[in-house]
């Protein structure tokens, strides 16, 4: 007897524990619900103001009248670009270990509005620097230039890599984390501007003539260069920071390969991807340039990019 109420005591103990840790595991799950839930309803918030912000940078463009009624397809790569970019941008800071709700939020709103400012820089950085050979705006408003929107948004995409990889990085000098993410986002500038320097070289025709002309597939296989350094710098910031000399020697190595890829993507592609066909005479060498060659490019581009973050 007494046995007996020795062992229905011993569940009924047993049972309650299993209550109480179900109790406790759906406490946690209801937690990280409500937590996740609020970064996911920030970020949102940080999307609007990036709409806002948009707008207050390019204030005589109509948004929704590009996209709606004016079914401009060159401004809608540019537009979703740009909206990648600040993606990769706020996405970054939610990467790693959590500091704490507040903290984290706090994080997301500094680097998030941060990244918003320097997004759209970029854009007028691209219009006056990079792609200065012409207007952008008569190309993507006046004239509809598809290929001119595809770079626009690749550049806005490799920025936002670019500012990715210098949130996620760990530590900062003495300057400061903000100071240390300007200055990684203007040398990121320069490299992507060298980058464009470097690929016109590369190729046996003006890419800003071919672009500025329509030429949908040059812009293609531009913007996939673009990308893929873009990716390269990410991956040189996203280490923790010892100091500044080891970040540029960081940086400049992983650019230095992506620089000798370039030409040997290209001449894969030729050689692998599109075997019996001339890539050149497929992008600029015939009367309806071949797209999809030039995807193929783009991709060798970036996949060869993601091939050497992962070697290296």
């Amino acid at each position: 007897m007494v046995a007996s109420e020795a062992l229905g005591l011993q569940g009924a103990v047993t049972v309650n524990k299993f209550i109480l840790k179900s109790a406790e595991n759906m406490l946690t799950i209801l937690d990280g619900l409500l937590t996740t839930l609020t970064y996911i309803a920030v970020s949102f918030l940080l999307f609007f103001i990036g709409k806002i912000a948009y707008q207050l940078f390019h204030p005589r463009v109509k948004v929704a009248y590009e996209l709606v009624e004016n079914d401009n397809l060159a401004f809608a790569f540019a537009h979703v670009g740009y909206f990648i970019g600040l993606l990769l941008s706020i996405g970054s800071v939610m990467l790693g270990e959590s500091e704490g709700l507040v903290n984290d939020l706090m994080g997301i709103g500094i680097y998030g509005l941060l990244s918003i400012v320097l997004l759209n820089l970029s854009l007028i950085i691209n219009d006056k620097i990079i792609l200065s050979n012409f207007d952008l705006k008569k190309e993507i408003f006046d004239d509809k230039n598809v290929g001119t929107g595809i770079v626009e948004g690749a550049n806005a995409i490799a920025t936002g890599l670019v500012v990715m990889g210098a949130i996620t990085g760990e530590g900062y000098g003495e300057l400061g984390p903000i100071v240390n993410v300007l200055v990684y986002w203007i040398l990121g500038q320069v490299i992507l501007f060298v980058t464009s320097k470097i690929y016109n070289l590369m190729t046996s025709y003006d890419v800003h003539y071919h672009i500025e002309r329509g030429n949908i597939a040059v812009a293609v296989g531009y913007s996939g260069a673009i990308i893929a350094i873009g990716n390269l710098i990410n991956n040189a910031l996203a280490h923790d920071f010892d100091s500044w000399m080891v970040t540029v020697q960081d940086v400049g190595f992983n650019v230095i390969v992506g620089f000798a890829f370039l030409p040997i993507a290209r001449f894969l592609t030729d050689k692998i991807l599109l075997p019996g066909q001339k890539l050149t005479d497929e992008i600029v060498n015939q009367e309806d340039p071949n797209v999809g060659a030039a995807i193929v490019e783009a991709f060798a581009y970036v996949g060869g990019s993601m091939l050497i973050v992962w070697a290296l």
